[in-house]
């Protein structure tokens, strides 16, 4: 099978089979067309491919730059596809099964303070529909800790108004429920009343643009950035930094890390430990500056 056909099948796969999005899709089909450019260059038969020369390939992507973590993601997009020629019998052994990802170091995530995120919401006006959706917007970013793809792609029946709690549509299509309290309750109650000045074309989405269209990822951003500067906060805020606050906030407040880890979605308990680490941090801090005997520690 030529590495081209061996591409799009396995594409078509984990749209079909296992129900993978289409940005997974193209993220997948991002590193395997950089992997293809890779070895047709080299003259290596993918299918032969050895661990030397996938060693070098890593040290190639290393010299273009990629970080240990990009690396990472790219050996992972590798794993899959081999373990898919391995499952259609084209091959009998994955060997990137024996390639180790590299060591990544985990960088603690840029989140608000509960004053800082109180006092955004509270200057955001409410004098045009535009305000209305955009504060609406905030509020259910910070107030859930969805991801900006769940909030492009969030439909208005998700919502159960009674129950206030939310069905969301997270990655690999997992459903997850998320619950939201008072702020976000009145907030939404003002948006959807009128939500349909902006829904021309009777779209199921709950967020939608002034050409009647579902509001995107990168609009969901602009309007992040525009608020992060409207109102002159001292770092660069985006939609994942309201995830990260979200998190952090729970965490700080007594919530135990496998709920947290529900609410946010991690299919890992890991990914979800950084968060433990920047409430740890702020503990320290605190102690530091507060503790009297801290200079005797």
């Amino acid at each position: 099978m030529k590495i081209d056909d061996g591409i799009e099948k396995f594409l078509e796969y984990i749209v079909k089979e296992l129900n993978y999005s289409m940005i997974t899709r193209e993220d997948y089909r991002s590193d395997l067309i950089l992997y293809k450019e890779y070895v047709d260059n080299h003259k290596i038969n993918y299918l032969k491919i050895t661990k030397l020369e996938i060693i070098e390939y890593l040290k190639y992507l290393d010299n273009i730059k990629y970080s240990n973590k990009s690396i990472s993601r790219h050996l992972s997009s590798l794993r899959s596809f081999y373990n898919y020629l391995v499952e259609i019998k084209i091959l009998d052994n994955n060997i990137f099964r024996s390639i180790r990802n590299p060591k990544v170091e985990k960088k603690l995530p840029n989140y608000l303070s509960i004053v800082e995120v109180e006092e955004i919401l509270s200057n955001i006006k409410e004098d045009t529909n535009n305000d209305i959706r955009d504060k609406c917007l905030f509020e259910l970013l910070y107030s859930t800790g969805i991801r900006v793809s769940e909030a492009s792609n969030m439909s208005i029946k998700d919502i159960d108004i009674n129950n206030k709690s939310i069905r969301v549509i997270g990655k690999g299509n997992k459903e997850r429920i998320v619950y939201y309290g008072s702020c976000l309750g009145d907030i939404l109650h003002k948006y959807l009343k009128i939500r349909d000045e902006f829904n021309i074309n009777n779209l199921d989405y709950l967020f939608i643009n002034q050409k009647g269209g579902k509001l995107s990822r990168e609009s969901i951003e602009y309007i992040i950035k525009k608020i992060n500067k409207k109102y002159l906060i001292k770092h660069k805020i985006s939609p994942h930094t309201l995830r990260h606050s979200f998190a952090t906030h729970l965490l700080d407040n007594g919530a135990d890390i496998r709920s947290v880890q529900e609410l946010l979605g991690h299919e890992s308990l890991n990914t979800t430990e950084v968060y433990t680490h920047v409430s740890n941090e702020r503990l320290r801090n605190v102690y530091l500056k507060c503790h009297p005997n801290k200079k005797r520690q």
